[in-house]
């Protein structure tokens, strides 16, 4: 099963560059194989990411989402201390996200629709 994922910054701060982008997709992916899944594209701006993953039926999307946006904070938090200065009162990620199951739609397009986003530098 594949679902595209969307992470939006708390309050939409502009908080990502291009080696927070490239942290978070390494931290992702080891998140993923925790959980027998595997971030198969992610990209982002400067104040949110896109992430498409497959996944195996017995994950709960919601558990998989908890832990990416936990553990993602919590070491992006301890290796960037530039990057902390701009949380929101601790948090990085707003409560909320947006998932979308991608049965009906082609692998690809949404592959390419992540890979279109503008990377900060």
């Amino acid at each position: 099963m594949h679902v595209h994922l969307v992470f939006v910054t708390k309050y939409r701060r502009k908080v990502f560059d291009g080696d927070a982008i490239n942290r978070l997709r390494a931290i992702f992916t080891k998140t993923c194989a925790g959980f027998e899944a595997r971030l198969v594209e992610m990209d982002g701006e400067d104040d949110h990411v896109h992430l498409l993953v497959e996944y195996p039926p017995k994950v709960a999307v919601s558990n998989l989402v908890n832990s990416l946006k936990g553990v993602s904070s919590r070491l992006l938090r301890k290796e960037r201390p530039d990057i902390r200065k701009r949380y929101w009162k601790g948090a990085l990620w707003s409560p909320s996200y947006f998932a979308s199951s991608c049965s009906g739609a082609p692998i690809a397009i949404v592959r390419q629709y992540i890979e279109q986003q503008r990377t900060p530098n």
